[in-house]
């Protein structure tokens, strides 16, 4: 055999590798893959300033060599200052837009939306956007870009149509929702928003999961955990109010064993690692709201979510 061949044989070989399979079935469980944090971001990020975007980077801790939030999504903070523009072109299947202030438009895939307060809006693949703000506007922004970045591809299909859904539709359904008989009795008061093309996975996109939920006053919601990141905002809360998040439940209290306490802030984010149960307290005189984004979409059309409910006695 010639060196040349042989040298090309060493190229086609170098970067194989071979394990025992115990030694490498469970790369989460040995932590050789880096685990995803428990990490805060605060409201005085995009509370003053200039227009900007803001993303919410926890790259280094995920060992990847571009901006993530998760291994499949990346949140922002967006700021944009009365009759400031700010364009939107990310390389993603799935958009998804929470107006935590002000009000605006935004022009993209042929069309215009107006947004306020409290306003959901999705956008598809391919979307080139103009966001202009009528009044001091933040917004919460959430794209799977990441995912697309491991898998080395392009987005190169809209999958749905740009959909907007108002505040006053989504606080009348959970609303509903709160006001249900047995509400008290749930493990989560929270609507999920859907479009209507994901009739399979019930979900905003086929990739993302949103969740409009409340946690009324001197009320606490049992624990529950899921295969999926949660990249929670939290619309609005009084002092008093958290998240507890842990390993392991207390099989007779239903109670998280050693937990992390997470304060709610109003305009605050924060990311619930995967697998870890989390519990909601309102401690306060008011009600609270938070809304999870996840990556759920994907996990459910694939059958992973693995979602597990604690409940306390009634």
């Amino acid at each position: 055999m010639s060196t040349h061949s042989e040298t090309h044989a060493e190229q086609l070989t170098k970067h194989a590798r071979f394990f025992e399979y115990t030694t490498a079935s469970d790369p989460i469980g040995s932590e050789i893959i880096s685990p995803v944090p428990i990490k805060e971001f605060g409201p005085e990020l995009y509370r003053s300033g200039e227009t900007q975007i803001i993303p919410l980077d926890i790259s280094n801790e995920l060992k990847t060599d571009y901006p993530a939030s998760s291994p499949s999504l990346l949140a922002h903070f967006i700021k944009i200052r009365t009759g400031d523009t700010i364009n939107t072109k990310p390389n993603a299947t799935s958009e998804l837009y929470y107006v935590i202030e002000g009000a605006g438009t935004t022009v993209s895939c042929g069309e215009t939306i107006e947004w306020h307060k409290g306003d959901f809006f999705t956008l598809p693949a391919g979307s080139i956007s103009r966001h202009t703000a009528f009044e001091d506007a933040s917004i919460y922004y959430i794209t799977d870009s990441p995912l697309l970045r491991y898998l080395g591809v392009n987005a190169a299909e809209a999958r749905f149509k740009p959909t907007l859904y108002t505040a006053e539709q989504a606080k009348a359904k959970l609303a509903e929702a709160a006001n249900a008989p047995d509400a008290r009795f749930r493990n989560r008061i929270s609507i999920l928003l859907n479009n209507d093309i994901f009739d399979q996975t019930l979900t905003i996109t086929h990739v993302l999961w949103a969740m409009f939920g409340i946690v009324p006053p001197g009320s606490s919601q049992a624990p529950h955990s899921h295969k999926s990141v949660a990249l929670d905002f939290v619309a609005y809360a009084a002092p008093g109010t958290y998240t507890l998040v842990g390993n392991k439940i207390d099989p007779e209290t239903k109670e998280i064993i050693d937990p992390v306490k997470v304060e709610w802030v109003t305009g605050k984010s924060f990311i619930t690692p995967p697998g870890l149960w989390h519990s909601h307290h309102n401690e306060s005189n008011e009600a609270a709201y938070i809304i999870p984004i996840q990556d759920a979409g994907l996990q459910t059309y694939l059958r992973t979510l693995d979602i597990q409910f604690q409940h306390y006695e009634k």
